[in-house]
């Protein structure tokens, strides 16, 4: 586990003028997304990925025939050198994947495509924690989806007594957070903000050996996209 978090790069994509509009996510009590908002808050996550905590960061430009596009977690599941391309369960996401191919492909990694045409599989429904992948079957992610990435990385499928500290949040949003293992900050939490979920942001404090980042996403929020769902981080060895 100590390898867990180790990441070198992060593929981010831009905001299309489309999302607010266009995005298939419905929006949270019809709040309308204020696109700038949701801009500057993007380029802060980017920033910290970047800047703040020394990853390289490879950022895809927006396309507006894709409102969905900064979503970029849900087209690809990567885990050491390979990467297995989604299969969206949208039939609208699946020229997202393409963009994303061609920067995982540039960076050598192994790609494996998803050319069951009965299979759907969206890299959001997916949680690796390490040990195990867990898979959240949906209308975008569906039984055979699960199968191929289980397949893919079999290598990975460890029966063991594995356990969790588990820590609750009052916040069901709050709950998706962003964890790296820095040479330089050790384990680091990117987490919604305390003026988003102020009681969550308590419970975070709990956390007395991590650093904790506040980040601020209001506005991906208003059509349900988490802080894990603008990346794709990996580790890519020399």
């Amino acid at each position: 586990m100590s390898s867990f978090g180790r990441y070198s790069h992060a593929v981010v994509r831009g905001i299309s003028d489309s999302l607010a509009g266009g995005a298939l996510r419905m929006s949270h009590e019809g709040k309308p997304v204020d696109a700038a908002r949701a801009r500057q808050q993007h380029e802060h996550y980017v920033r910290t990925l970047g800047s703040r905590l020394g990853l390289k960061v490879l950022e895809l430009p927006a396309d507006e025939q894709l409102p969905d596009c900064v979503f970029v977690e849900d087209t690809a599941v990567v885990c050491g050198d390979t990467a297995l391309l989604s299969r969206p369960g949208a039939l609208s996401r699946r020229g997202e994947v393409e963009s994303t191919k061609k920067v995982l492909t540039q960076l050598g990694l192994n790609i494996v495509e998803m050319v069951d045409e009965t299979a759907t599989l969206d890299g959001g429904d997916i949680l690796f924690t390490g040990k195990e992948f867990f898979v959240g079957l949906s209308h975008r992610t569906n039984q055979r989806g699960a199968e191929i990435l289980a397949d893919v990385f079999k290598n990975m499928q460890e029966m063991s007594e594995h356990r969790y500290d588990k820590l609750t949040l009052p916040d069901d949003e709050a709950a998706n957070c962003v964890y790296l293992n820095t040479p330089e900050h050790g384990h680091v939490l990117l987490h919604r903000s305390a003026e988003e979920h102020p009681e969550s942001a308590k419970v975070f404090e709990k956390l007395k050996d991590y650093l904790l980042i506040p980040v601020a996403n209001s506005e991906l929020a208003k059509v349900d996209g988490g802080l894990t769902c603008c990346s794709i981080l990996f580790n890519k060895g020399a």
